[in-house]
């Protein structure tokens, strides 16, 4: 099982959240620690990861829709388990700067409404992929004050996004089991036929057969 898959069996799927993505980072920039501050749990790796509850209320009709965080999680040097740290509902994101547009980056900033961090992916597609699905996220989960996607790539605000792309990929492969279907249908089509062409034959011949036969015992 990868970091990812067992990031979300341990830490999102017993609350009953889905984790929609996440992103291996380290900080660009070195965070500040005061100088009297002691028994640091040593080296970890960082994971931004985006999640969605959905709950419900006790009346069916007034059902409230999926809440979606971005959740910091964090695994020590020398352990197998992941740690939940710092945690913002999707609501709290003002602006996601891509930092450079023109080029595959890894780099990045996400801006909240009370914290701020830049950051560096693990790979630059790695990046866009979580940026893909964020941008998804936010368009479908957020009516007002949608966060500010700057300085980002075209592709990651559609067209040619990992989204468009699995639905493309799903469509293909309707398509081409629809035509393997109806390639089959058209095969034992011909197949019955010739079967019923053989059955009529062999059937004219038994009579023809019988009749020759009914003229020689004369």
């Amino acid at each position: 099982m990868n970091a990812k898959s067992a990031i979300s069996k341990e830490i999102f799927a017993p609350h009953d959240e889905r984790m929609l993505g996440a992103v291996q980072v380290k900080r660009r920039t070195k965070k500040k620690i005061p100088f009297l501050a002691t028994g640091g749990q040593g080296e970890y790796l960082t994971y931004i990861c985006l999640s969605v509850l959905c709950f419900f209320m006790c009346s069916v009709t007034n059902k409230k829709p999926p809440q979606a965080s971005i959740t910091k999680v964090k695994q020590f040097e020398g352990s197998t388990s992941f740690v939940r740290r710092t945690q913002w509902m999707l609501e709290q994101l003002r602006q996601v700067n891509g930092i450079d547009p023109n080029r595959d980056s890894p780099e990045f900033d996400l801006l909240f409404e009370n914290a701020f961090d830049q950051w560096v992916a693990s790979t630059a597609s790695e990046k866009c992929t979580f940026f893909q699905v964020l941008h998804h996220t936010c368009q479908r989960y957020l009516t007002d004050k949608k966060p500010e996607f700057i300085n980002c790539q075209s592709k990651i605000m559609g067209g040619n996004s990992i989204l468009h792309s699995a639905a493309d990929s799903v469509t293909s492969a309707v398509q081409k089991a629809s035509q393997a279907l109806n390639e089959r249908g058209e095969r034992l089509g011909r197949a019955e036929e010739k079967t019923e062409e053989l059955k009529n034959s062999a059937q004219q011949f038994a009579e023809t057969a019988h009749k020759v036969r009914f003229w020689q015992d004369k």
